[in-house]
């Protein structure tokens, strides 16, 4: 249950705001002084609150001095300050000095409830009864989590925001290992300063060198004019290399010298730039297999790997598909100014029965669909089982990061033809599993294996597969 810390002087502000928040789920601690707040916050044996809801003006230590002080105690706290209308210039203040949000007095519970809960790390969902995380992160993107993988990768995020290191993700396409950045940088000392990411894949290597360290006028022809890097211009901020195993060598040894002494050289140039830059990196190629091929030097990856976070893939995290396409599908409506479309039983059904290769890319791009055309038995249609085969393929390629060699080739053909061929047999056996079983010539618990490695899920038994079976001779 998040728990909301309530800071005012007017006791009658306290009792409602409690009221209203205990009433939503919510744990609230009231406090009537900037003092009181600062030992509720410093008693840390009770925990530290998910959110404080802070007046602007109180006696003795007033709201600009409090957020101050609660700044330096929890860099990472999220304040939302109570004022009155007419005190704006103070709450530009605050809002500079790092409180998330403002609410006009007197307080309008809608607005108290919707900044709370787009501030709180974790909310109770009303329509499934189960605990589910959304941050947001920009106007465009949002971490969620409603699975017990996520929840780990959410609290293993921030406290390595906390540490100002390199870090490297990995994961297939699509996991979301830029939103995890994000995050990152957002839970970080630097979250004031710049975040900056670069696709090492998708800019040419000479370019590349020039993008990332800068270049002095004359450096190459056309090089007019002096021009910083990427380093430069997110000096004290973080910059996410996207795609690092795609980094030619010899920009990997430039990189190498920018992690150990944090300067480099622009192109044409004899003095070394000094930078201060965090820097997070991200790939979905196997680390072990790019080294071997001498894609990522061995060096860097120790650099970088000062944490190593993996991202789980979406077929592997079920349960957080209908909350996604739910999250999708709000966000999508309102850019498109269409209305929402519903998510319903059979479509969710199909859903979580998708194997999802493209993982959340392939998800957001499913809802954009269905929102425009609006034709749920295509949707549907498109998910189903026996697609599951063609999807295997797409996987193998996302969990190597490559294009498939010969031996992948051969085992992917295999398994394809497996996959459609237990999917074909389960649908002539109307799904019950024994009878499916027999139709393949193999064990019930073959079966049950081999449909859960090809992410084949099935509907309820039937009770119909219960029926034991008896032998000829006790007839």
């Amino acid at each position: 249950m998040p728990h909301v810390l309530v800071v005012d002087d007017d006791p009658a502000v306290l009792a409602t705001l409690r009221s209203f928040l205990e009433a939503e789920h919510y744990s609230v601690t009231t406090v009537a002084s900037g003092i009181h707040a600062l030992q509720e916050l410093q008693c840390r044996g009770r925990g530290l609150p998910d959110i404080v809801l802070l007046d602007l003006v109180m006696p003795e230590l007033g709201g600009l001095e409090t957020l101050e002080r609660v700044r330096e105690l929890a860099p990472s706290m999220k304040v939302v300050m109570l004022s009155e209308p007419e005190r704006t210039a103070e709450v530009v203040q605050a809002i500079k000095m790092g409180a998330v949000d403002y609410l006009g007095k007197p307080v309008s519970h809608t607005e108290l409830l919707s900044s709370v809960v787009l501030h709180t790390s974790t909310a109770l969902n009303t329509r499934t009864g189960h605990r589910e995380l959304v941050e947001e992160l920009s106007p465009e993107s949002f971490f969620l989590a409603a699975s017990p993988s996520m929840f780990k990768v959410y609290d293993q995020l921030k406290r390595i925001a906390e540490v100002d290191v390199p870090v490297l993700v990995t994961g297939e396409s699509g996991t979301g290992k830029e939103i995890a950045c994000l995050l990152i940088h957002k839970h970080s000392a630097r979250a004031q300063k710049k975040f900056l990411k670069v696709n090492c894949a998708a800019i040419p290597e000479d370019l590349l060198e020039s993008e990332l360290f800068g270049f002095e006028a004359g450096a190459f022809t056309g090089a007019n004019h002096a021009k910083p890097g990427h380093f430069e211009l997110c000096d004290r901020g973080t910059i996410l290399l996207d795609e690092i195993a795609e980094m030619p060598p010899r920009l990997q040894a430039k990189l190498l010298q920018v992690l150990q002494e944090q300067k480099f050289f622009r192109l044409g140039s004899k003095s070394a730039v000094s930078v201060n830059v965090r820097i997070l990196a991200a790939t979905n190629v196997d680390i072990e297999d790019a080294i071997r091929q001498g894609k990522l030097r061995l060096d860097l990856y120790y650099r970088l790997n000062a944490f190593n976070l993996t991202l789980p893939p979406l077929r592997e995290r079920r349960e957080e598909v209908a909350p996604l396409f739910r999250h999708y599908m709000k966000r999508l409506a309102f850019a498109y100014k269409l209305p929402p479309r519903p998510l319903t039983e059979s479509l969710v059904r199909a859903c979580q029965q998708h194997m999802w290769p493209g993982n959340l890319r392939e998800l957001h791009n499913f809802v954009k669909r269905y929102l425009v055309l609006g034709d749920e038995a295509a949707m549907v249609a498109e998910l189903r089982p026996e697609n599951g085969a063609a999807d295997r393929v797409a996987i193998t390629r996302a969990q190597t990061g490559r294009g498939l060699d010969l031996k992948n080739l051969v085992r992917g053909i295999k398994e394809e033809a497996e996959a459609e061929a237990i999917a074909r047999a389960l649908e002539e056996a109307n799904w019950n599993r024994r009878r499916a079983a027999d139709m393949l010539n193999i064990s019930y618990k073959a079966l049950i294996y081999k449909s859960r490695q090809y992410g084949i899920l099935l509907p309820k038994v039937r009770t119909e597969e219960k029926v034991v079976r008896v032998s000829s001779d006790a007839v």
